[in-house]
């Protein structure tokens, strides 16, 4: 490992490079729970933490907002099937809040499941986990150690633009070296997160497509009663010509009559929608479905009535009022 890494931070396009235990987003990694006091007891947080050596900070571009970065004198390779716990870490924002949410977190001691004590060396602003579904994703310590080699992999930040040439210049370069290592894979982090992202990206897309059908399917519906209602009262429209309706009072009626159908039928799915929101939070514990979502279905929906409404109600405008007469 030390050979590789030496490789690694000698190409002249590398910034950094570390070793680590996991790749943040990549959907595989490894967590733990701390406590404000020993035997488990006090303030508990829940983190995925990433081993890496006294380049991980920078290998991972994250901002150190208080305390210091790892030095190589801590930096320690355990024995195997091991319980150490390093003696100083450094954890993001989001734990520190969570372990001391009324006092600074820095420098403070905190016990992990065994009760041995762990300094906080410095504090992260942010950073995201191995997991983007985790709700607490952003829960995340970094331990100043060696990885197991069986697991470990190799992360090198390029510097802006070099990234792709990086790549294919540490592989040729880590080739060269008959230590025994075996490359299976280069990835860059963009390419690992897509994959991760992949299945909630068709989720999304899917529904998309599903809500895009919804509101087509409402906006034919609309479309056609509007239009019916202007056919079967063309009578009633001439009259109105006839005796000094315009054609914006023609068209302003049938958009408000439009208008009030919709906001029925938005009221009654605002209900629903409410009660099913109530029922999935308590049931399985999911967040409470937030207003501005309805606020923004309502204009939503509004708009697209609207809109398929105005070429039946300018159609209907349009009558003249001979009809009237005509139609007697």
């Amino acid at each position: 490992m030390r050979e590789d890494l030496q490789i690694l931070r000698s190409l002249p396009g590398v910034v950094a490079a570390t070793v680590v235990n996991a790749v943040p987003l990549s959907g595989g990694g490894s967590s733990t729970s701390v406590f404000t006091e020993p035997n488990e007891k006090g303030r508990r947080a829940d983190m995925n933490y990433f081993e890496v050596d006294e380049q991980g900070l920078d290998t991972l571009g994250v901002t150190l907002i208080e305390g210091r970065n790892f030095d190589a004198t801590i930096v320690t390779k355990p024995p195997r099937n091991s319980s150490f716990s390093p003696s100083g870490i450094l954890v993001t924002q989001d734990v520190a809040k969570e372990l001391f949410p009324k006092e600074p977190a820095l420098g403070k001691t905190i016990y992990t499941g065994t009760s041995q004590p762990v300094t906080i060396l410095g504090i992260i602003d942010h950073m995201h986990g191995s997991w983007p579904g985790w709700d607490k994703v952003g829960n995340v310590a970094l331990f100043p150690v060696i990885p197991d080699e069986t697991y470990a992999r190799y992360m090198v930040r390029a510097k802006p633009g070099q990234r792709d040439a990086m790549m294919k210049q540490a592989e040729e370069a880590l080739n060269k070296m008959d230590n025994g290592r075996v490359i299976l894979k280069v990835r860059s982090l963009e390419y690992i997160a897509a994959n991760t992202y992949a299945d909630d990206r068709a989720m999304a897309v899917y529904l998309s497509v599903v809500i895009a059908l919804l509101l087509g399917i409402s906006a034919l519906g609309i479309f056609g009663l509007a239009a019916f209602n202007v056919s079967t009262r063309t009578k009633q429209i001439g009259t109105r010509r006839a005796v000094g309706a315009r054609r914006t009072d023609i068209l302003q009626y049938f958009l408000a009559e439009n208008w009030l159908i919709t906001s029925l039928g938005v009221v009654l799915g605002c209900v629903l929608a409410l009660v099913l929101g109530y029922w999935l939070s308590t049931a399985f514990e999911l967040p409470r479905l937030k207003l501005y979502y309805l606020l923004l279905g309502v204009v939503g929906l509004w708009s697209v009535s609207l809109a398929a409404a105005f070429r039946p109600a300018r159609r209907a405008s349009m009558v003249s009022p001979a009809i009237a007469t005509r139609t007697v």
